[in-house]
């Protein structure tokens, strides 16, 4: 089975996680440059939802059963050019000419979660499911691009309060922070209001991208300019 496959509801994209936890490597890395590039090729694409068929998860992270023994085995350009295309990802969204939407269906974990911050709005629902940075906890710091598009996806306070606890959190305080914009019964209602929210975009792809190059211009010169140099000398964990 694809890692992820690509639907369209009438005007809305639908970018489903389709490998159980959705850990992030370089094939995951890989394939969601592609999709999000075949999202934009349709013009009819009004705006982008991103979901996941797993039952309990959207989406845990980084594939560490990939990445330490990847470290263990020197294999460092691999593992470089996995950040890099991650950082291109996150990029590519945070500049998307389209809404795109988490529809967080189950846990979001680490840089699952961090995923879900490079989208515009994020929907999740209340029986299952937690969100939650436990990079403290695995003694890996978060690169200085991401800390500076979290904080636009909720206010610092909560933000300083997860990062340095790791506390797992739920859609009913995240929704309480308009870390989402809401919180949803179960994944039959939350499914029906993030395609309604996404069926409600028909804005000109042209003003849409030019906002978002303009509000997150700083953003993007912290994931060039700060990320690299932790990259290229592999300061990925303390």
């Amino acid at each position: 089975m694809s890692l992820t496959t690509l639907e369209t509801n009438g005007s809305v994209a639908i970018l489903t996680m389709n490998n159980g936890e959705n850990r992030h490597n370089p094939e995951f890395a890989a394939e969601m440059k592609a999709q999000l590039s075949a999202v934009l090729a349709n013009e009819n694409h009004k705006a982008l939802i991103i979901s996941s068929s797993d039952e309990k998860s959207w989406s845990l992270g980084i594939d560490t059963d990939w990445l330490m023994p990847a470290m263990q085995q020197k294999q460092y350009a691999q593992i470089q050019t996995f950040m890099y295309d991650m950082d291109e990802v996150f990029k590519t969204l945070l500049l998307f000419p389209i809404p795109v939407i988490a529809a967080i269906n189950g846990h979001a974990f680490g840089n699952g979660a961090i995923l879900s911050c490079a989208c515009d709005f994020r929907f999740m629902r209340s029986d299952r499911g937690f969100f939650c940075f436990p990079e403290v906890d695995l003694s890996i710091p978060f690169l200085p691009g991401m800390i500076a598009f979290v904080k636009k996806a909720m206010p610092y306070y909560r933000f300083n309060e997860m990062k340095l606890t790791g506390r797992r959190v739920g859609a009913p305080e995240l929704a309480s922070d308009h870390v989402i914009e809401q919180a949803c019964d179960d994944n039959e209602d939350l499914q029906a209001k993030v395609l309604a929210f996404a069926q409600g975009f028909d804005k000109k792809r042209a003003i849409f991208g030019e906002h978002k190059k303009r509000l997150h211009k700083e953003i993007i010169a912290v994931i060039d300019e700060e990320n690299k140099p932790l990259i290229d000398n592999l300061q990925l964990m303390v």
